[in-house]
């Protein structure tokens, strides 16, 4: 049965792998800063940046099956440098402008609607050079639990805390053969992510086979979240 799902975010990487998978099944609303990347897809594009637009739900549908936030960054830098600026440019992208779209959109999502959410490993697998983005993200796990508990039964909550994923966002920790190498060596399942990883977890957690399912952080992470092989 067709859903209508907006996606906030999904011009590139992970995003538009989802787009990829989703479109043509589903009545699929991307709002993003730009849709370069998305011609020939069978979606609607709504204009959007997150750090400066209003959500306009006038242009929207009355009602959604589905919603996915994915924009998203990654700041690596030592404590020592991270100035209280990075922090919260990490929180307004990731968390506050989050929360500012949700409190639009929920209203509008349907009796069984899925909201999916993006953490990352760090959460959940202290690592060093990731305490901004692991501040920002564990915010987003927190809320997600908050939120699948105030709104169940009617609408399920869950989040995909990935490790790195080969994606525009990414590519300068990827940049040659000796990174890719030393990168895929870290997981336990020696590689690192694709866009499809995680697109299939998301279009799994928009499923109607994922009714049971809600206020859970899965990680999609070749097994470094739990697994030390060392």
């Amino acid at each position: 049965m067709e859903k209508k799902i907006l996606m906030i975010g999904g011009s590139h990487g992970i995003g538009k792998s989802i787009v990829e998978e989703l479109q043509g099944e589903n009545e699929l609303h991307v709002a993003s800063r730009s849709n370069d990347g998305l011609e020939g897809f069978d979606i609607q594009y709504h204009k959007f940046d997150v750090l400066e637009d209003e959500l306009d739900t006038s242009s929207l549908p009355d009602q959604f099956d589905g919603f996915i936030y994915c924009p998203g960054s990654i700041t690596l830098k030592p404590f020592k440098m991270l100035k209280m600026e990075d922090f919260r440019s990490e929180m307004e992208l990731n968390f506050f402008s989050l929360v500012k779209v949700l409190q639009d959109v929920m209203p509008k999502m349907a009796e069984g609607g899925s909201v999916v959410l993006f953490s990352t490993v760090a959460v959940g697998t202290g690592m060093p050079y990731h305490a901004s983005i692991a501040a920002a993200k564990g915010a987003i796990e927190g809320f997600a639990r908050a939120m699948a508990a105030e709104y169940a039964p009617k609408i399920r909550v869950n989040v995909i805390a990935p490790s790195l994923v080969d994606t525009p966002l990414s590519s300068r920790l990827l940049s040659n053969e000796k990174k890719q190498e030393a990168m895929a060596d870290r997981h336990p399942l020696k590689r690192f992510g694709k866009p499809s990883d995680i697109a299939s977890m998301a279009t799994f957690l928009l499923s109607d086979n994922s009714s049971w399912m809600t206020g859970q952080t899965l990680g999609v992470d070749g097994g470094m979240g739990v697994l030390n092989l060392n």
